[in-house]
């Protein structure tokens, strides 16, 4: 299930992080590569470390768990804390898979990345080329958002980003353990909830049939939620 979730960010929050991030360091993109990804990254990271990474990405984090959309869609139970990139002109990162397991350097915490994030921080006209490609059960599909949307897709897809031939491309990446592991299941509790949102708006939420799919839905995540 790949979704685009647009504005998570407020263009109040977006010039923060920017203003932020840009002034800080930037070290080479393979601090956090796996072996796979190293031989197909060129790019450059905050490190995950930093006060302002951890400084931008607690906007990110509180406009995450403010997003409807971001709850519904991916049904959270842990979620990474936002890692920052940059691709220069020639820059690119080949056709990769994310590692199944992530570990925040220093610490215990770690999660099973079932879902990954790409939060736009750079406006698409100010650079060319940086698509996002990923391939799915359909084929690939190219994202390339506005600054301050965000695309959600399964960690299992390959994906790449395709090189930077003009200006500089800038995102914060992360991932999510949801509740539900597998994607069908997620996406069929998506679009329930998003029927029954429809079917609530129509006929308000104390309707029959309203109270009946919401308990339908309730019961399916009590039956496949690991939380």
């Amino acid at each position: 299930m790949l979704i685009a979730i647009p504005d998570l960010v407020t263009a109040e929050q977006l010039a923060t992080i920017r203003a932020t991030i840009d002034a800080a360091a930037w070290i080479d993109g393979n601090a956090t590569s796996g072996v796979q990804s190293a031989l197909a990254k060129r790019n450059e990271q905050l490190p995950e470390e930093s006060a302002a990474a951890r400084r931008a990405g607690g906007i990110i984090l509180d406009a995450l768990a403010a997003s409807p959309l971001f709850v519904a869609a991916a049904l959270p139970l842990k979620v990474f804390p936002p890692l920052f990139n940059r691709y220069g002109e020639g820059q690119g990162f080949g056709t990769h898979v994310d590692n199944a397991v992530r570990i925040r350097r220093g610490s215990d915490f770690r999660i099973r990345s079932d879902l990954s994030a790409t939060l736009f921080l750079a406006d698409p006209a100010s650079y060319d080329g940086g698509e996002l490609v990923i391939e799915g059960q359909f084929g690939e599909q190219q994202v390339k958002l506005p600054a301050g949307h965000m695309v959600l897709y399964p960690a299992s897809s390959l994906h790449h980003v395709t090189p930077v031939t003009r200006g500089t491309r800038i995102a914060s990446f992360f991932w999510i353990q949801s509740m539900i592991r597998d994607d069908g299941a997620r996406r069929i509790l998506f679009d329930l909830d998003s029927a029954v949102q429809s079917v609530a708006a129509d006929r308000g939420q104390d309707d029959a049939s309203v109270v009946k799919l919401t308990g339908v839905y309730h019961n399916l995540l009590r039956r496949w939620a690991d939380a």
